[in-house]
């Protein structure tokens, strides 16, 4: 399964107050970047999460976002990405200002 085209779309008008994004496809998901620095990434069902690390990441948490995680030779391990909450996917000023804080 890969990210859609409307998935993509939703990106751009998510975070459309940033500015020119580029969106890079990449293991069926995508790279999200402002200014060629990467601080989102889209897995491949649609879920975005930003980078996060410290307390971002932790602030994140609080507003009950998860961690990406992927499992490697056997162990589960975070991706440094957390996942946007629903309150942020339906408040783009909100998504804006979280993905400010990941650059």
């Amino acid at each position: 399964m890969a990210v859609s085209d409307s998935d993509i779309a939703f990106v751009h008008e998510l975070f459309s107050d940033l500015g020119p994004l580029t969106v890079k496809r990449m293991f069926g998901g995508t790279g999200i970047y402002s200014d060629g620095q990467i601080f989102a990434v889209q897995r491949s069902d649609g879920v975005l999460f930003l980078k996060a690390k410290g307390a971002f990441a932790d602030r994140l948490a609080a507003a009950g976002a998860d961690p990406f995680e992927m499992e490697m030779k056997g162990q589960l391990r975070s991706m440094g990405y957390m996942s946007l909450s629903s309150e942020a996917l339906d408040d783009p000023a909100l998504a804006c200002e979280w993905a400010r804080d990941a650059l």
